[in-house]
């Protein structure tokens, strides 16, 4: 059986597409080729549920071109982290020279050349390479995942969810990173035909003061500026604050005129059943 190849696939803090969509996958009896970054027990744990792994560097076409040979269907995602146009531009290169037929790629809902943070116009520079290479791109335009919430709600003194989003009312897009996943192994499972290239992802829309008792918190805001600096010491990574920064901020200004989001049918038509709510995330994780 042809494998399909999974990016990502030892997962991280925020959504961990790539690792769900590998164990989707692979519960599907579909052969899987994972790409991680590093030889550790997360590789191991893939071996052991039956993928090929291959480690390397996605900014790496010495890496790229090997993992995608054979194969002719492809998971591309990438952490918020400096470096993901690079990667685009190197996989997209590697795909289009093997005849990849199908990318699925994770982007962000609101990706576009005016879009209200960096990391979003990145994203929709990112979507324009892989249409350009010609390897059936689709792009899952997905919200904020309930994991992002999650990492704040861990993170903080046990009573408050603490960010800078003005209003309890503040309403915003969310969804599981399950359920972008479920979308994605759909899509890579899919017959061949025609596929809307732009696939947008919304799970639920909510509040962040009824998002924060869903974890069992009372919703705190707090000033824009301390949270940029506790930040850094939260997430380590300056393109991660870069981007949460201006998100939130792009949030707060939106505040409660939510008539912008609405929760997509996509999921349940290609993913297999209705998105999972934040009550039922918090309920399990």
């Amino acid at each position: 059986m042809e494998p399909i190849l999974v990016t990502g696939a030892a997962g991280g803090r925020q959504g961990s597409t790539g690792r769900h969509v590998a164990r989707m996958l692979l519960d599907r009896g579909q052969a899987v080729r994972a790409f991680v970054r590093s030889e550790d027990a997360r590789a191991a744990e893939l071996r052991t549920l039956g993928a090929e792994v291959i480690i390397g560097d996605l900014r790496e076409i010495t890496s790229v071109i090997p993992a995608v040979r054979g194969v002719r269907r492809a998971f591309f995602t990438y952490p918020v982290t400096d470096g993901m146009l690079d990667a685009t531009s190197v996989f997209a290169a590697a795909a289009r020279q093997e005849g990849l037929e199908r990318v699925v790629d994770v982007s962000q809902l609101a990706a576009d050349p005016g879009a209200g943070t960096p990391h979003m116009r990145r994203h929709w520079v990112s979507e324009q390479v892989f249409d350009r290479a010609g390897v059936g791109a689709v792009h899952l335009r997905a919200a904020v995942f309930f994991e992002n919430l999650a990492v704040v709600a861990d993170a903080g003194d046990g009573r408050e969810l603490a960010l800078p989003l003005g209003s309890p009312e503040t309403v915003l897009p969310l969804i599981a990173g399950t359920d972008v996943a479920r979308v994605a192994t759909g899509l890579l499972t899919a017959p061949s035909g025609e596929i809307d290239p732009i696939c947008r992802l919304t799970g639920e829309v909510m509040t962040i003061g009824k998002a924060a008792e869903a974890f069992g918190l009372a919703y705190a805001a707090q000033d824009p500026q301390e949270w940029r600096r506790g930040a850094m010491t939260l997430y380590g990574d300056p393109t991660t604050v870069e981007h949460l920064f201006h998100l939130w901020e792009l949030f707060r200004a939106i505040g409660s005129h939510h008539d912008l989001y609405e929760v997509t049918e996509t999921i349940e038509r290609i993913g297999g059943h209705p998105p999972k709510t934040l009550h039922d995330f918090t309920r399990v994780r």
